[in-house]
């Protein structure tokens, strides 16, 4: 096995999406954002697109990312990025917070599009958050705040930001740096 190939094993993506709402069934991802760790160190690496989702956005979702459908009016479809999205994921591990939301959303769209789901392996750091931290809230800003990881978030949500924040969780919830 080639050195580059050794690399490229060790390489980690961290996923995060934005939705017009909380159902995978008739909502649409309207953000991903995806940070590259390779040896656990982030790289510069990342993948980021906002998506025209071809339907509104709810207003409780909206209040959480801050996106709106105007803003998303010129932006690429989902069917525009596929192919895009799988060439930047290959077969790497994903690292997702709640993983099944995520995945849920993705997979459909990729369905829609004609493309298989995703057989990436995939790490659920709620599930290891919940094993660090029983009975307690484990999500993204209470995990920054139990592991003194800085949250740049102002006011709302964003995939490649949300990404990043839980790149620095993962690994102090991994190896402690």
């Amino acid at each position: 096995m080639n050195k580059e190939l050794k690399m490229e094993r060790k390489r980690k993506l961290v996923l995060d999406t934005e939705t017009t709402g909380l159902n995978f069934e008739s909502d649409k991802i309207i953000e991903i954002g995806i940070v590259e760790l390779k040896d656990n160190i982030l790289t510069q690496n990342y993948f980021h697109e906002y998506i025209n989702p071809e339907i509104s956005i709810s207003l409780s979702a909206q209040k959480i990312h801050g996106i709106s459908n105007d803003f998303l009016m010129d932006k690429p479809t989902f069917t525009t990025i596929a192919q895009k999205f799988l060439d930047f994921i290959k077969d790497d591990v994903l690292i997702i917070h709640n993983a099944e939301f995520d995945t849920n959303f993705i997979d459909k769209e990729l369905q829609e599009c004609g493309f298989n789901k995703m057989k990436n392996y995939i790490i659920d750091t709620i599930k290891i958050a919940k094993k660090e931290f029983p009975g307690q809230t484990v999500n993204l800003d209470a995990l920054c705040r139990k592991l003194s990881v800085a949250n740049t978030r102002q006011d709302y949500h964003g995939a490649l930001l949300d990404a990043n924040l839980l790149s620095r969780v993962y690994l102090k919830l991994t190896t402690g740096k």
